[in-house]
């Protein structure tokens, strides 16, 4: 079966494949993500300390909801989708205050769901003036804030690899031989493979590692057999959300940044398919990045982003239609509804995380530094200034969890989260010292950034 000719009035990017390419070019758009959209879940899960089957109900509810906004974004539906070849998945921006409140009693997974609701709807009004707001996001801020999540993140990971935070065996010489298993086995398919095998090492990384584990006898499978084959996704699974100001606020400052970022990977991608991105598109696109986290925080799930390892892969692969990223949609979206699936990966040990976690957050981290290469330091020292203080403030937190432990309690969310303190303190610095770049300024820095980041 032969691919739907080309006319003039058909550009790549519209172009139908025929279904079997669709299907096997929309697996490897899910393989290449599907590390980094199941590890937000775990993370939040293993912070409220849930048991297995509610993670597991968790990564259904990412996975599903993964499907169902890329579709919207792929596709297009009324107002909402930039119809250019995106995978939209949970970002890892919203981690970090996202544990914050799961570690706040008066809060906890409900709060989380109020405030992504509400954040949701903040951004879905906001869109179509974050074009005004890309001239407080230089790289030299967008890469500060990039790296302090990576390196906010790298705690999980370590504490992953010991064995999980709280496990008496914490720290276990078997646990972390695992984990240095899994790492060395994705660094030796970095450096050997080819193509699409080395797209996915990450996960290749983890299926060896618990294979190794299993073979261990290290893997508990407990519940699996009573988890159904199918079961639908439920809206509200765990309760009414909880709306709380100060969380809602915190998370639509997450938002801001998550928007700021999709902004450049919509710009990057469009120049990559030969699609130039207006206005109008880039607002539609900005706007199902909220529609995404309403729907996330309905469907017991979290705020969504375009995932730049699939915008890379778009570049390495040159296939340019938007219906291939719909048709990884259809899978994410049916994957979604396989509780046993969830349940095995939720049975994934946590040292076994570990060692991917080390190489997934770490280029996080890398990704931020990335950035701050094209950052003029030699001319302009205070962009020094500016790293220097954001990143040293946004790791507050992290080396000193009781740090602001007198300050009012109603300002937790805020003052827990590094990525925040660290973004306000980014732009303020940046304000201060560079003052505003113009608005076609800011908006081709942003555009290079991604370019950077998806190579």
């Amino acid at each position: 079966m032969k691919s739907a000719a080309i006319t003039p009035d058909v550009h790549p990017v519209d172009e139908v494949l025929p279904p079997w390419r669709l299907l096997a070019l929309g697996l490897q758009h899910v393989l290449v993500m599907y590390a980094g959209a199941i590890a937000v879940p775990l993370i939040v899960g293993g912070a409220l300390k849930l048991p297995k089957d509610q993670i597991a109900m968790l990564i259904n509810a990412d996975l599903f909801a993964c499907g169902v906004v890329t579709l919207i974004q792929a596709v297009g539906v009324w107002r909402f989708g930039i119809r250019l070849p995106v995978m939209m998945g949970v970002t890892f921006a919203a981690v970090g205050p996202m544990v914050a409140m799961a570690t706040n009693p008066s809060l906890g997974l409900l709060g989380i769901y109020g405030a992504v609701i509400g954040s949701g709807i903040f951004a879905i009004l906001a869109a179509p003036l974050v074009g005004r707001l890309l001239p407080l996001f230089p790289p030299v801020v967008t890469g500060s804030v990039i790296a302090i999540i990576g390196i906010s993140l790298m705690r999980v990971g370590v504490g992953w690899a010991g064995g999980g935070v709280g496990n008496p065996r914490f720290g276990d010489p078997a646990f972390l031989g695992v984990a240095a298993f899994v790492l060395l086995t994705i660094l030796a398919l970095m450096k050997h493979g080819r193509g699409f095998v080395r797209n996915v090492a990450v996960l290749l990384g983890l299926v060896a590692g618990m294979a190794l584990a299993m073979a261990l006898g290290m893997v508990d499978f407990k519940g699996l057999a009573e988890a159904p084959w199918v079961a639908a996704v439920q809206p509200f699974q765990f309760g009414m959300p909880v709306f709380d100001p100060v969380a809602i606020l915190t998370m639509s400052l997450v938002m801001i940044v998550v928007m700021i970022e999709s902004t450049g990977m919509f710009l990057a991608v469009g120049d990559m398919v030969g699609r130039p991105v207006s206005r109008e598109d880039l607002v539609r696109g900005l706007r199902t990045d909220g529609l995404g986290t309403l729907i996330g925080g309905v469907f017991n799930t979290f705020p969504y982003t375009s995932f730049s390892q699939n915008v890379g892969l778009v570049g390495v692969t040159g296939v340019r239609s938007r219906w291939v990223c719909a048709a990884g949609g259809l899978i994410l979206l049916q994957l979604g509804l396989l509780p046993k699936l969830a349940h095995i990966v939720a049975s994934v040990p946590a040292f076994v995380l570990g060692g991917a976690g080390l190489v997934m957050f770490g280029m996080v981290a890398a990704t931020g530094v990335k950035i701050l290469s094209q950052v003029d330091f030699a001319n302009r020292r205070e962009n020094l200034i500016v790293v220097a203080v954001s990143v040293g403030v946004g790791l507050i937190p992290l080396v000193s969890d009781k740090f602001f432990s007198q300050m009012p309690a109603f300002l937790s969310p805020l003052l827990h989260s590094g990525i925040l303190l660290g973004t306000l303190t980014a732009v303020a610095l940046n304000w201060y010292f560079n003052g505003l770049a113009g608005a076609d300024r800011a908006r081709h820095e942003v555009a290079a950034a991604a370019h950077g980041v998806e190579a």
